[in-house]
């Protein structure tokens, strides 16, 4: 916060970097530099939400009279959403503003990491073929981390910050413990980077074996050996200087951009454009006018499709379920049983909840009822095909239009009508069926440790993936269920094989044959040649996550972490 003590193009640069009490020296800066027609640099307003609106008068005080050299430069962090956009209209509305985007692109990225450093920094270690084969092992493997993001949750199931501070502390890290060690300590060296620089931004246990999984497969004894491979067809250069590392290799060795970069199939692209055009025809729906006209015959104004939809609605939709009848049908409360219930309860409060408002809104339509704003978004929603607040508080986590939605609600009732009308285990379970999938999976495990006597907490589940289709199953097996309705992204399963492989190219989601799910005691688990595969609610993974179904594979199961692999319920 101090004045520097050189010149900047014939200026006086007063540099101040906002936080910790430095309003009052950029203040200061301020009134000097208008008075000699200096130059001012804030740096992460950002961090002093308080002092913008003093900022502004200051600046507006200084617009006239002040010195015709005077100027005024402000640097800040962008907003991570739209209600945190703190910088004032007027600071805004009178500056020239400048976005340093970040680079896109695993060609522009990686160039953007080994900018970071130069010829002296690669010179810099007495250990020099290892320095500079991990320091750009660690530049190819930012650039990966950060453009993978892109891809949404198939690329990471959260975003996160990583920034160019995290490369430079780790290439410290890096440098001091090969002056410090007479072996390459790569054990020490992954933890520090995976667990510590970048894994202090992860939240997900899952992004944090993916984060482990690049620095395994990128930093490791066999680089140093000339036989490891970043990307396919990109091998850890060898010996060169700086310029080299830019001009020679990065421009003339690194393939065209494509998800192989990343470790994951073509049809990750496809998915993230999918869901990003997905988006914009949304946003274009949101922005067209509330009628509209059906040919020359007439208009069919917004009231009467919103009327007509939800009468089709309210008459499909059946009673409620009686769960003191229910209770009154069962002999022995199995753990089943209790599942069944805690549907059908649930159930109950999302239709009562489906039904009642749009009686309210009926209501409002024939202006029998005042509309009001909670009235007002229901009839929206519907218009727009999209699933109404309300219902989505109370209903499963779902990425469907509001017609498919609800049509996988009626099915989602019938099947819980099946299972209630004598409460015998249908021969295959459509997991996804369930508002909480997890406590069907935890029955089979409850069921078999009662049956057998054994520990709850020593027991896992164990699923063999069968080659039968759900009609192929007349009833269900002595022990633990028949599961179907799922589908794998990232890879399919060879049912002829019995393993996981290579997706076919636009075969987005394929789905799974049904899966045999068993309870069975934890040390006998064969963890062997297995990918742990995730199994997650919707494609927007995360929060979502159900459980982790060890699945067959003969490559190394590394490759499936970086593609992304994961067993969805819904497409």
């Amino acid at each position: 916060g101090k004045k520097l003590g050189y010149t900047f193009n014939n200026r006086n640069l007063h540099n101040v970097s906002l936080g910790q009490g430095q309003e009052v020296v950029a203040e200061q800066a301020l009134d000097l530099a208008a008075k000699e027609g200096h130059w001012v640099i804030l740096q992460n307003i950002h961090l002093v939400a308080k002092w913008l609106s003093s900022l502004e008068k200051q600046l507006e005080q200084h617009g006239e009279g002040s010195h015709q050299d005077f100027r005024v430069f402000i640097s800040a962090e962008p907003a991570p959403s739209p209600d945190s956009h703190i910088i004032p209209q007027g600071i805004l509305e009178n500056s020239i503003k400048i976005t340093n985007e970040a680079p896109t692109g695993m060609h522009a990225n990686l160039h953007k990491a080994l900018d970071n450093f130069s010829q002296d920094t690669l010179e810099m270690c007495t250990r020099e073929n290892e320095f500079k084969s991990i320091l750009f092992a660690l530049c190819y493997f930012h650039a990966v981390v950060a453009e993978r993001r892109k891809f949404g949750p198939q690329g990471w199931n959260r975003p996160y910050p990583f920034n160019t501070g995290d490369l430079t502390i780790s290439v410290n890290v890096l440098y001091n413990y090969l002056e410090a060690s007479s072996k390459v300590p790569y054990d020490d060296l992954r933890y520090l980077f995976g667990e510590i620089m970048y894994g202090g931004h992860i939240t997900d246990d899952w992004d944090r074996r993916l984060c482990k999984t690049y620095l395994e497969e990128f930093i490791k004894p066999e680089m140093l050996e000339g036989e490891l491979l970043l990307a396919p067809g990109f091998p850890l250069p060898g010996n060169m200087d700086y310029n080299g590392y830019h001009q020679q290799y990065i421009d003339d060795a690194l393939p065209p951009e494509s998800p192989y970069l990343y470790g994951l199939h073509p049809n990750a692209e496809i998915g993230f454009l999918t869901q990003t055009s997905e988006k914009l025809f949304r946003i274009m729906l949101e922005m067209q006018p509330r009628d509209t006209s059906m040919g020359e015959g007439g208009v069919v104004t917004r009231e009467e499709t919103v009327k007509a939809l939800l009468e089709e609605m309210l008459e499909k939709l059946t009673d409620e379920f009686n769960i003191a009848e229910l209770m009154a049908k069962v002999e022995e409360r199995t753990p089943y049983v209790v599942v069944a219930f805690q549907e059908c309860e649930r159930m109950n409060v999302l239709t009562g909840e489906i039904k009642r408002s749009l009686k309210e809104l009926d209501l409002g339509l024939k202006g029998e009822l005042t509309m009001t704003s909670d009235m007002e978004n229901l009839q929206n929603a519907l218009f727009l095909d999209m699933v109404p607040e309300s219902w989505i508080k109370r209903a499963y986590p779902s990425t469907a239009s509001l017609g498919t939605w609800f049509a996988d609600l009626l099915a989602r009732i019938k099947e819980l009508e099946a299972w209630t009308g004598d409460f015998s285990l249908p021969s295959a379970v459509w997991l996804a069926g369930f508002f909480n999938p997890q406590s069907f999976l935890t029955a089979i495990m409850q069921s078999t440790a009662r049956k057998n006597e054994w520990p709850l907490d020593k027991m896992t589940l164990q699923c063999d993936v069968t080659k039968k289709s759900r009609e192929d199953f007349a009833s269900p097996p002595r022990e633990g269920a028949y599961v179907h309705g799922l589908f794998m992204e990232g890879a399919r399963w060879d049912a002829q094989t019995g393993i996981i492989t290579d997706a076919r190219l636009k075969e987005l989601t394929p789905a799974m044959p049904v899966i045999f799910i068993k309870a069975i005691p934890a040390d006998k688990q064969d963890t062997r040649s297995v990918y742990p595969c995730p199994v997650y609610k919707t494609r927007h993974r995360g929060p979502t996550y159900v459980w982790t179904f060890n699945l067959k594979t003969r490559e190394n199961p590394s490759k499936w972490v970086l593609a992304g692999v994961a067993l969805l319920l819904q497409t």
